[in-house]
Protein backbone atom coordinates (compact mmCIF):
# COMPACT_ATOMS: atom_id res chain seq x y z
CA UNK A 1 0.00 0.00 0.00
CA UNK A 2 1.25 3.48 -0.84
CA UNK A 3 0.67 4.82 2.65
CA UNK A 4 3.20 2.31 4.04
CA UNK A 5 5.98 3.17 1.55
CA UNK A 6 9.28 4.29 3.13
CA UNK A 7 12.50 5.56 1.52
CA UNK A 8 15.00 2.68 1.99
CA UNK A 9 18.32 2.36 0.15
CA UNK A 10 18.46 -0.49 -2.33
CA UNK A 11 21.46 -2.27 -0.66
CA UNK A 12 20.27 -1.60 2.90
CA UNK A 13 19.03 -4.45 5.04
CA UNK A 14 15.36 -4.52 5.79
CA UNK A 15 15.15 -7.30 8.37
CA UNK A 16 16.96 -10.40 9.72
CA UNK A 17 15.27 -13.77 9.62
CA UNK A 18 16.47 -16.57 11.94
CA UNK A 19 15.42 -20.17 12.00
CA UNK A 20 15.34 -20.63 15.76
CA UNK A 21 13.91 -18.26 18.34
CA UNK A 22 17.01 -18.73 20.52
CA UNK A 23 19.11 -17.01 17.83
CA UNK A 24 17.26 -13.70 18.20
CA UNK A 25 19.38 -12.69 21.22
CA UNK A 26 22.52 -12.75 19.08
CA UNK A 27 21.24 -9.78 17.11
CA UNK A 28 20.13 -7.66 20.06
CA UNK A 29 22.83 -5.02 19.46
CA UNK A 30 22.83 -5.28 15.68
CA UNK A 31 23.02 -2.06 13.64
CA UNK A 32 22.95 -1.70 9.88
CA UNK A 33 26.12 0.48 9.92
CA UNK A 34 28.18 -2.22 11.69
CA UNK A 35 27.18 -5.00 9.31
CA UNK A 36 30.01 -6.26 6.98
CA UNK A 37 29.72 -5.38 3.35
CA UNK A 38 28.01 -7.93 1.22
CA UNK A 39 30.36 -10.42 -0.36
CA UNK A 40 31.14 -9.78 -3.99
CA UNK A 41 29.41 -12.16 -6.27
CA UNK A 42 31.48 -15.17 -7.36
CA UNK A 43 33.40 -14.77 -10.58
CA UNK A 44 31.72 -16.20 -13.55
CA UNK A 45 33.27 -19.41 -14.87
CA UNK A 46 35.79 -19.07 -17.69
CA UNK A 47 34.17 -19.45 -21.02
CA UNK A 48 35.55 -22.21 -23.26
CA UNK A 49 37.87 -21.07 -26.06
CA UNK A 50 36.12 -20.22 -29.26
CA UNK A 51 36.22 -22.77 -32.05
CA UNK A 52 38.68 -22.17 -34.89
CA UNK A 53 37.33 -19.94 -37.64
CA UNK A 54 35.97 -21.73 -40.69
CA UNK A 55 37.95 -21.53 -43.93
CA UNK A 56 37.30 -18.45 -46.03
CA UNK A 57 34.94 -19.06 -48.93
CA UNK A 58 36.16 -18.64 -52.48
CA UNK A 59 33.52 -16.12 -53.32
CA UNK A 60 31.91 -13.68 -50.98
CA UNK A 61 28.20 -14.25 -50.60
CA UNK A 62 25.88 -11.43 -51.62
CA UNK A 63 25.09 -8.99 -48.82
CA UNK A 64 21.84 -9.73 -47.04
CA UNK A 65 18.83 -7.55 -47.80
CA UNK A 66 18.33 -4.68 -45.45
CA UNK A 67 15.49 -5.40 -42.99
CA UNK A 68 12.38 -3.29 -43.25
CA UNK A 69 12.35 -0.43 -40.75
CA UNK A 70 10.29 -1.15 -37.64
CA UNK A 71 8.18 1.62 -36.14
CA UNK A 72 9.39 2.60 -32.75
CA UNK A 73 6.98 1.54 -30.02
CA UNK A 74 5.61 4.38 -27.92
CA UNK A 75 7.11 4.77 -24.50
CA UNK A 76 5.32 3.02 -21.72
CA UNK A 77 3.01 5.45 -19.95
CA UNK A 78 4.09 6.56 -16.57
CA UNK A 79 1.53 5.64 -13.92
CA UNK A 80 -0.58 8.68 -13.10
CA UNK A 81 -0.89 9.09 -9.39
CA UNK A 82 -3.12 11.56 -7.61
CA UNK A 83 -1.36 14.67 -6.36
CA UNK A 84 -1.46 13.33 -2.80
CA UNK A 85 -0.33 9.75 -3.71
CA UNK A 86 2.94 10.18 -1.77
CA UNK A 87 1.15 11.59 1.28
CA UNK A 88 1.04 9.16 4.18
CA UNK A 89 -2.61 8.72 5.17
CA UNK A 90 -4.74 5.84 6.36
CA UNK A 91 -7.45 4.48 4.03
CA UNK A 92 -10.18 5.81 6.33
CA UNK A 93 -8.57 9.24 6.30
CA UNK A 94 -8.44 9.25 2.50
CA UNK A 95 -12.11 8.23 2.29
CA UNK A 96 -13.19 10.95 4.72
CA UNK A 97 -11.08 13.56 2.94
CA UNK A 98 -12.65 12.73 -0.41
CA UNK A 99 -16.13 12.81 1.10
CA UNK A 100 -15.61 16.16 2.83
CA UNK A 101 -13.55 17.78 0.07
CA UNK A 102 -10.41 18.28 2.20
CA UNK A 103 -6.94 18.58 0.64
CA UNK A 104 -4.62 16.09 2.39
CA UNK A 105 -1.50 18.04 1.39
CA UNK A 106 -2.56 20.94 3.62
CA UNK A 107 -3.11 18.90 6.78
CA UNK A 108 -0.78 18.31 9.69
CA UNK A 109 -0.64 14.67 10.79
CA UNK A 110 -0.96 13.34 14.31
CA UNK A 111 -0.21 9.68 13.58
CA UNK A 112 3.08 7.79 13.87
CA UNK A 113 5.69 8.47 11.17
CA UNK A 114 3.62 11.39 9.87
CA UNK A 115 0.59 9.29 8.86
CA UNK A 116 -2.61 11.34 8.59
CA UNK A 117 -5.41 9.69 10.55
CA UNK A 118 -9.20 9.92 10.38
CA UNK A 119 -9.16 12.11 13.51
CA UNK A 120 -7.10 14.69 11.60
CA UNK A 121 -9.78 14.84 8.89
CA UNK A 122 -12.58 15.25 11.43
CA UNK A 123 -10.69 18.04 13.16
CA UNK A 124 -10.08 19.85 9.87
CA UNK A 125 -13.75 19.51 8.88
CA UNK A 126 -14.89 20.95 12.22
CA UNK A 127 -12.53 23.91 11.85
CA UNK A 128 -13.69 24.69 8.30
CA UNK A 129 -16.91 26.80 8.22
CA UNK A 130 -19.68 25.22 6.14
CA UNK A 131 -20.49 27.03 2.93
CA UNK A 132 -23.82 28.86 3.05
CA UNK A 133 -26.45 27.40 0.71
CA UNK A 134 -27.37 29.61 -2.24
CA UNK A 135 -30.25 31.97 -1.53
CA UNK A 136 -33.52 30.84 -3.03
CA UNK A 137 -35.11 33.09 -5.59
CA UNK A 138 -38.33 34.25 -3.93
CA UNK A 139 -39.79 35.25 -7.27
CA UNK A 140 -39.82 31.65 -8.47
CA UNK A 141 -42.23 29.26 -6.76
CA UNK A 142 -41.14 25.63 -6.49
CA UNK A 143 -42.98 23.31 -8.82
CA UNK A 144 -43.93 19.93 -7.39
CA UNK A 145 -44.06 17.25 -10.07
CA UNK A 146 -47.38 15.50 -10.37
CA UNK A 147 -47.39 11.91 -9.13
CA UNK A 148 -50.58 11.01 -11.00
CA UNK A 149 -50.32 9.47 -14.46
CA UNK A 150 -51.35 11.56 -17.45
CA UNK A 151 -55.03 11.36 -18.26
CA UNK A 152 -56.13 10.87 -14.62
CA UNK A 153 -56.84 14.57 -13.99
CA UNK A 154 -57.94 17.76 -15.72
CA UNK A 155 -55.72 20.83 -15.51
CA UNK A 156 -57.86 23.95 -15.07
CA UNK A 157 -56.24 27.29 -15.98
CA UNK A 158 -56.32 29.95 -13.26
CA UNK A 159 -58.72 32.84 -13.73
CA UNK A 160 -57.84 36.37 -12.73
CA UNK A 161 -60.22 36.13 -9.77
CA UNK A 162 -58.70 32.87 -8.55
CA UNK A 163 -55.19 34.36 -8.75
CA UNK A 164 -56.34 37.41 -6.77
CA UNK A 165 -57.98 35.22 -4.10
CA UNK A 166 -54.85 33.07 -3.78
CA UNK A 167 -52.54 36.08 -3.51
CA UNK A 168 -54.60 38.05 -0.99
CA UNK A 169 -55.46 35.17 1.34
CA UNK A 170 -51.93 33.76 1.27
CA UNK A 171 -50.67 37.23 2.16
CA UNK A 172 -53.23 37.39 4.96
CA UNK A 173 -52.22 34.11 6.58
CA UNK A 174 -48.50 34.89 6.24
CA UNK A 175 -48.50 38.51 7.40
CA UNK A 176 -51.57 38.97 9.63
CA UNK A 177 -51.38 37.53 13.19
CA UNK A 178 -54.81 35.88 13.41
CA UNK A 179 -56.60 34.91 16.60
CA UNK A 180 -60.14 33.60 16.99
CA UNK A 181 -63.05 34.17 19.38
CA UNK A 182 -66.20 32.02 19.36
CA UNK A 183 -69.56 32.58 21.00
CA UNK A 184 -73.05 31.02 20.85
CA UNK A 185 -75.99 33.34 20.29
CA UNK A 186 -79.66 32.55 20.92
CA UNK A 187 -81.68 33.74 17.92
CA UNK A 188 -85.25 32.65 18.76
CA UNK A 189 -86.38 36.27 19.21
CA UNK A 190 -84.60 37.29 15.99
CA UNK A 191 -86.34 34.54 14.02
CA UNK A 192 -89.66 35.63 15.52
CA UNK A 193 -89.17 39.28 14.52
CA UNK A 194 -88.00 38.23 11.05
CA UNK A 195 -91.11 36.10 10.59
CA UNK A 196 -93.43 38.92 11.63
CA UNK A 197 -91.72 41.52 9.41
CA UNK A 198 -91.79 39.22 6.38
CA UNK A 199 -95.45 38.46 6.99
CA UNK A 200 -96.21 42.17 7.08
CA UNK A 201 -94.17 42.91 3.94
CA UNK A 202 -96.90 41.61 1.62
CA UNK A 203 -94.24 40.30 -0.75
CA UNK A 204 -92.37 43.61 -1.00
CA UNK A 205 -89.27 42.14 0.64
CA UNK A 206 -88.12 39.01 2.40
CA UNK A 207 -85.59 39.57 5.15
CA UNK A 208 -82.87 36.98 5.73
CA UNK A 209 -80.77 36.19 8.78
CA UNK A 210 -77.82 37.72 6.90
CA UNK A 211 -79.68 41.06 6.71
CA UNK A 212 -79.99 41.07 10.50
CA UNK A 213 -76.33 40.09 10.83
CA UNK A 214 -75.24 43.02 8.62
CA UNK A 215 -77.29 45.47 10.69
CA UNK A 216 -76.12 44.05 14.02
CA UNK A 217 -72.45 44.03 12.97
CA UNK A 218 -72.66 47.65 11.77
CA UNK A 219 -74.21 48.74 15.07
CA UNK A 220 -71.55 46.88 17.08
CA UNK A 221 -68.77 48.46 14.98
CA UNK A 222 -70.06 51.92 15.76
CA UNK A 223 -70.19 51.02 19.47
CA UNK A 224 -66.67 49.51 19.39
CA UNK A 225 -64.78 51.55 16.75
CA UNK A 226 -61.44 49.84 17.60
CA UNK A 227 -62.76 46.80 15.72
CA UNK A 228 -63.67 49.02 12.74
CA UNK A 229 -60.02 49.74 11.98
CA UNK A 230 -57.15 48.83 9.66
CA UNK A 231 -53.38 48.46 10.07
CA UNK A 232 -51.49 51.06 8.00
CA UNK A 233 -47.85 50.28 9.00
CA UNK A 234 -47.18 53.71 10.54
CA UNK A 235 -50.71 54.25 11.91
CA UNK A 236 -54.11 52.65 12.47
CA UNK A 237 -57.06 53.87 10.43
CA UNK A 238 -60.28 53.97 12.46
CA UNK A 239 -63.41 54.39 10.33
CA UNK A 240 -66.51 56.37 11.17
CA UNK A 241 -68.97 54.28 9.15
CA UNK A 242 -69.40 50.51 8.85
CA UNK A 243 -68.97 49.31 5.25
CA UNK A 244 -69.85 45.60 5.49
CA UNK A 245 -68.39 43.16 2.95
CA UNK A 246 -70.41 39.95 2.54
CA UNK A 247 -68.81 36.82 1.07
CA UNK A 248 -70.73 35.53 -1.96
CA UNK A 249 -69.84 32.28 -3.73
CA UNK A 250 -69.84 32.35 -7.54
CA UNK A 251 -68.75 29.92 -10.24
CA UNK A 252 -65.53 31.93 -10.65
CA UNK A 253 -64.73 32.04 -6.94
CA UNK A 254 -65.45 33.97 -3.78
CA UNK A 255 -66.19 37.69 -4.00
CA UNK A 256 -67.16 40.20 -1.29
CA UNK A 257 -69.62 42.90 -2.43
CA UNK A 258 -70.01 45.78 0.03
CA UNK A 259 -73.05 47.24 1.75
CA UNK A 260 -71.82 50.79 2.34
CA UNK A 261 -72.77 52.77 5.47
CA UNK A 262 -74.81 49.84 6.76
CA UNK A 263 -74.98 51.55 10.15
CA UNK A 264 -77.19 54.24 8.58
CA UNK A 265 -79.54 51.90 6.68
CA UNK A 266 -82.62 50.02 7.77
CA UNK A 267 -83.20 46.29 7.33
CA UNK A 268 -85.32 46.77 4.20
CA UNK A 269 -82.66 48.87 2.46
CA UNK A 270 -79.93 46.42 3.45
CA UNK A 271 -82.05 43.60 2.00
CA UNK A 272 -82.52 45.50 -1.27
CA UNK A 273 -78.81 46.28 -1.56
CA UNK A 274 -77.81 42.67 -0.86
CA UNK A 275 -80.20 41.22 -3.43
CA UNK A 276 -78.86 43.62 -6.07
CA UNK A 277 -75.22 42.88 -5.18
CA UNK A 278 -75.77 39.10 -5.22
CA UNK A 279 -77.34 39.25 -8.66
CA UNK A 280 -74.44 41.27 -10.02
CA UNK A 281 -71.88 38.99 -8.36
CA UNK A 282 -73.38 35.81 -9.84
CA UNK A 283 -73.67 37.35 -13.31
CA UNK A 284 -70.17 38.85 -13.14
CA UNK A 285 -71.38 42.44 -13.44
CA UNK A 286 -69.99 43.86 -10.20
CA UNK A 287 -67.99 47.04 -10.64
CA UNK A 288 -64.60 47.30 -8.84
CA UNK A 289 -65.89 49.97 -6.42
CA UNK A 290 -68.67 47.57 -5.36
CA UNK A 291 -66.31 44.90 -3.99
CA UNK A 292 -63.02 46.72 -3.30
CA UNK A 293 -62.73 48.25 0.15
CA UNK A 294 -65.00 47.60 3.09
CA UNK A 295 -64.16 47.79 6.78
CA UNK A 296 -65.53 44.44 8.01
CA UNK A 297 -66.52 41.09 6.42
CA UNK A 298 -69.24 38.51 7.12
CA UNK A 299 -68.96 34.93 5.82
CA UNK A 300 -72.14 32.91 6.41
CA UNK A 301 -72.01 29.16 5.70
CA UNK A 302 -74.95 28.38 7.96
CA UNK A 303 -77.30 27.86 5.00
CA UNK A 304 -74.94 25.09 3.84
CA UNK A 305 -75.23 23.17 7.10
CA UNK A 306 -71.84 24.17 8.56
CA UNK A 307 -72.10 24.35 12.35
CA UNK A 308 -68.85 26.19 13.02
CA UNK A 309 -65.76 27.41 11.16
CA UNK A 310 -63.11 30.12 11.28
CA UNK A 311 -62.44 32.46 8.36
CA UNK A 312 -59.31 34.10 6.95
CA UNK A 313 -59.18 37.88 7.35
CA UNK A 314 -59.77 39.84 4.15
CA UNK A 315 -56.86 42.32 4.08
CA UNK A 316 -56.50 45.18 4.76
CA UNK A 317 -59.49 44.69 7.09
CA UNK A 318 -58.88 43.63 10.68
CA UNK A 319 -61.88 41.38 11.38
CA UNK A 320 -64.12 38.80 9.73
CA UNK A 321 -67.15 37.06 11.26
CA UNK A 322 -67.76 33.37 10.44
CA UNK A 323 -71.41 32.36 10.92
CA UNK A 324 -72.55 28.79 11.43
CA UNK A 325 -75.89 27.04 11.07
CA UNK A 326 -78.65 27.54 13.70
CA UNK A 327 -79.34 24.44 15.79
CA UNK A 328 -81.82 23.46 18.49
CA UNK A 329 -80.22 22.97 21.90
CA UNK A 330 -81.42 22.20 25.39
CA UNK A 331 -80.52 24.89 27.94
CA UNK A 332 -81.13 24.82 31.68
CA UNK A 333 -84.21 26.80 32.77
CA UNK A 334 -86.07 27.53 35.99
CA UNK A 335 -89.35 25.83 35.05
CA UNK A 336 -91.15 22.56 35.61
CA UNK A 337 -89.15 20.75 32.90
CA UNK A 338 -85.85 22.22 34.05
CA UNK A 339 -84.83 23.14 30.52
CA UNK A 340 -85.83 25.06 27.42
CA UNK A 341 -85.30 24.30 23.75
CA UNK A 342 -83.30 27.16 22.26
CA UNK A 343 -82.21 27.96 18.72
CA UNK A 344 -78.49 28.74 18.93
CA UNK A 345 -76.10 30.01 16.30
CA UNK A 346 -72.31 29.75 16.67
CA UNK A 347 -70.22 32.66 15.38
CA UNK A 348 -66.42 33.04 15.33
CA UNK A 349 -64.58 36.33 15.04
CA UNK A 350 -61.12 36.30 13.39
CA UNK A 351 -59.06 39.34 14.46
CA UNK A 352 -55.79 40.98 13.45
CA UNK A 353 -53.88 41.14 16.72
CA UNK A 354 -51.87 44.14 15.50
CA UNK A 355 -55.05 46.22 15.62
CA UNK A 356 -57.67 44.42 17.70
CA UNK A 357 -56.63 43.11 21.11
CA UNK A 358 -58.40 40.15 22.66
CA UNK A 359 -60.39 42.29 25.09
CA UNK A 360 -61.58 44.50 22.22
CA UNK A 361 -62.67 41.47 20.20
CA UNK A 362 -64.55 40.07 23.21
CA UNK A 363 -66.24 43.43 23.82
CA UNK A 364 -67.36 43.60 20.19
CA UNK A 365 -68.79 40.05 20.30
CA UNK A 366 -70.72 40.94 23.46
CA UNK A 367 -72.29 43.90 21.62
CA UNK A 368 -73.17 41.70 18.63
CA UNK A 369 -74.76 39.11 20.92
CA UNK A 370 -76.82 41.81 22.61
CA UNK A 371 -78.23 43.08 19.30
CA UNK A 372 -78.99 39.64 17.86
CA UNK A 373 -80.63 38.31 21.04
CA UNK A 374 -82.64 41.52 21.39
CA UNK A 375 -83.31 42.48 17.76
CA UNK A 376 -85.65 45.35 18.63
CA UNK A 377 -82.59 47.25 19.92
CA UNK A 378 -81.40 47.51 16.33
CA UNK A 379 -84.40 49.70 15.56
CA UNK A 380 -83.35 52.35 18.08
Amino acid sequence: KQWYQRRVAITAGVCIIVENQEDIAAFADYTAEAAPAAAAPAAAPTAPPPPPPPPAPSAAPPPPASPAPVAASPPSPTPDFAPDSRILASPMARTLAARKGIDLSKLASSGPDGVIRAADIEAAAAATPAAAPPAADSSVLPVTPSLQPDGSFTEIPLTGMRKAIAKRLTQSKQEVPHYYLTIDIAIDDLLGVRSKLNAAADGEYKLSVTDFLIKACSKALVDVPEANSQWAETSIKQFHNADISVAVATDSGLITPIVFTANKKGLQQINTDMNDLKEKAVSGKLQPHEFQGGTFTISNLGMMGIDHFTAVINPPQSCILAVGSPAKKLVPADNEKGFNVQTTMSVSLSCDHRVVDGAVGAKWLAKLKSYLENPLKMLL
